[in-house]
């Protein structure tokens, strides 16, 4: 159960919750997150590498473009994550965020 813990540890906190929605719509290098969730360089490099530390973003290269992607892994967790909310998840903090996506 302790993986469990570092696991969601990692999604815990909300700048790596919005990289992750961003991840979601595609691919994107750290200047593209950085001018969409207008965040400065070194705050969401930091973040990035707390995702990658559990796989949960991958990245490559692309010429000098570090080029961000959610692991194939991960996206059947976030659909689950969204399936439970909507139909178990009884938390009013839930529940108001239901119609967010």
């Amino acid at each position: 159960m302790k993986t469990h813990h570092i696991f969601f540890s990692k999604l815990s906190n909300p700048l790596r919750i919005e990289i992750l929605s961003e991840l979601e719509k595609g691919e994107k290098s750290v200047t593209q997150l950085s001018d969409k969730l207008n965040i400065e360089q070194s705050k969401l490099s930091h973040a990035l590498s707390e995702l990658r530390d559990c796989n949960i973003v991958n990245v490559s290269q692309n010429g000098k473009k570090r080029i961000y992607s959610l692991s194939e892994t991960i996206k059947p967790i976030l659909k689950l994550i969204d399936i439970h909310v909507k139909k178990s998840c009884k938390c009013k903090t839930c529940k108001g965020c239901e119609n967010i996506k």
